[in-house]
């Protein structure tokens, strides 16, 4: 995947990128009023014979002016695409048709709207000071954003939690079996967030208990969904800041299973982790990793969203993190007194790593 970063530009198209970026705020927006307008779905709706200004007019209910404001930017984004230029008629384009349909589109284009569009202006400061300072559009009380997820505007807190599950949730069924491949009667969730891991497991194998590790705010929303399970009989959680040093892990787990959590941590903090879950592991206790790594991508655009998320995580999360390549976050596991015994890649469609460590 790597290779495509060896290749180099035409001069004339590495320009028309830089004027994509140059615009890149005023775009959006207009992407945004485009699909509140809902004309994407009018010129949709037309089909290949496409729509013109005049109809698009009745349609809509807006003016001249609007809509060709709209719709001519649209073109220079391959939104939509002329039929006829005497007519001015337009039909969608395939740009347009991701913006309306994809579901990966729609999840990131949300989440970057609601979560993290009023904080980006504070991504410099963020970097200089290690702080994600674009979080004080929500509250200027949260270091990081994972304390307050539970208090963020419905909206907002829709979007994030709507991209946090977008990316896991679908790759569980794959996982599940390369887990319980061994026996494991208790797992550890370390960042179990709302139960969802922690449901889909118990369901999986009618045996196994788990334990879901994660800060008090979390560990309500998981409660939450456990109580609707009626699981709380095989599910309970633990509250812990897992950056402390004062608290410490207890227990003898067969199994420690971190799905999108270390991603939301500093190299230097997953060794500190990865050194709290070396104190209750055993010879045989089996450490999980779950991530999307940019490097193991199968497509550009994939691994182009990760490093796109890794800025919100500088200004919006925890300012420290990102998403990491393999042998970042490999090395910095290991660091902690792990070796890595298996690795698979390219889970379900969205290219998942399960990284399995045990004890050096």
């Amino acid at each position: 995947m790597l290779e495509r970063y060896f290749k180099d530009l035409r001069a004339v198209d590495a320009k028309f990128e830089a004027q994509k970026i140059a615009f890149s705020p005023l775009c959006f927006w207009a992407v945004d009023a485009m699909m509140d307008f809902k004309l994407l779905e009018l010129v949709e709706k037309a089909g290949e014979r496409g729509i013109d200004i005049e109809n698009l007019m009745k349609e809509s209910g807006l003016d001249y002016y609007a809509l060709t404001l709209l719709s001519e930017i649209a073109l220079g984004m391959d939104i939509f695409k002329l039929v006829d230029e005497k007519d001015f008629r337009l039909k969608l384009g395939k740009v347009g048709w991701f913006l309306l349909y994809d579901e990966l589109t729609a999840v990131n284009f949300n989440f970057v709207r609601d979560v993290c569009y009023k904080g980006a202006r504070e991504l410099k400061n963020s970097l200089k000071n290690s702080a994600p300072l674009g979080l004080k559009v929500f509250s200027d009380k949260w270091e990081t954003i994972y304390e307050g997820l539970s208090k963020l505007p419905e909206r907002a807190k829709k979007s994030w939690f709507d991209f946090d599950h977008y990316y896991s949730d679908c790759v569980f069924p794959s996982v599940l079996p390369l887990i319980f491949k061994k026996e494991a009667r208790l797992i550890y969730d370390i960042g179990g967030n709302t139960a969802k891991f922690a449901l889909a497991a118990c369901e999986f194998n009618a045996l196994c208990k788990v334990c879901i590790v994660d800060l008090p705010s979390q560990t309500k929303l998981a409660l939450e969904n456990i109580k609707k399970a009626n699981l709380q009989d095989r599910i309970s959680t633990l509250e812990t800041n897992i950056l402390s040093q004062t608290e410490s892990l207890s227990g003898s787990p067969d199994v420690v299973f971190m799905s999108q959590f270390l991603d939301c941590f500093s190299l230097e903090q997953i060794s500190f982790i990865c050194g709290k879950i070396r104190q209750i592991s055993s010879p045989n206790t089996r450490i999980f990793v779950l991530e999307p790594l940019w490097d193991q991508q199968k497509y550009p655009a994939a691994a182009f969203c990760l490093q796109a998320t890794s800025l919100y995580f500088t200004t919006m999360a925890n300012g420290k993190s990102k998403m990491y390549r393999l042998d970042e976050l490999r090395n910095a596991v290991c660091r902690a007194g792990f070796t890595l015994v298996n690795a698979h890649h390219n889970l379900s469609v969205q290219c998942y790593s399960l990284l399995e460590f045990a004890l050096v």
